[in-house]
């Protein structure tokens, strides 16, 4: 019987992971700084997923995803994008093998996360992984 979602979101947000953040920005004052710089600080390792960015939080930055995964063990791929961007993401995120993939708040695919779950891999969108998180370890 497959996770609910509270389930998977419990599962996920327990302890520190090395998160594949695609989309992360390098400007301070936008959503996937503030949510990857807290994970940062809670312990996770964050893999920027930018082309168009050397160094984001003092990590290297990865054009995609498969090139960050030929260098880095990906727990979960945390997406930053467009609804309508997320099916070549979760493509590419299945392709490496990455466990989990996390839509932040706003971010819905139905289809491409039913893709997604059909081949295991835990799911959550449209939900914020720094509320969650909290929420989870107050």
């Amino acid at each position: 019987m497959p996770a609910t979602e509270a389930q998977t979101i419990a599962d996920l947000v327990s302890h520190p992971r090395t998160v594949a953040v695609v989309g992360l920005s390098p400007k301070a004052h936008r959503e996937s700084f503030k949510v990857s710089q807290y994970m940062q600080r809670q312990g996770w390792r964050i893999v920027p997923i930018n082309p168009n960015a050397m160094e984001i939080l003092g990590e290297k930055v990865y054009a995609s995803l498969t090139e960050a995964a030929a260098a880095e063990k990906i727990d979960l791929v945390n997406v930053f994008r467009n609804s309508e961007d997320v099916p070549p993401v979760v493509v590419e995120a299945l392709a490496i093998g990455a466990p989990a993939i996390w839509l932040q708040l706003g971010i819905r695919n139905d289809a491409a996360i039913a893709k997604a779950q059909a081949a295991g891999m835990q799911c959550v969108q449209d939900k914020c992984l720094l509320v969650e998180h909290a929420r989870a370890h107050r």
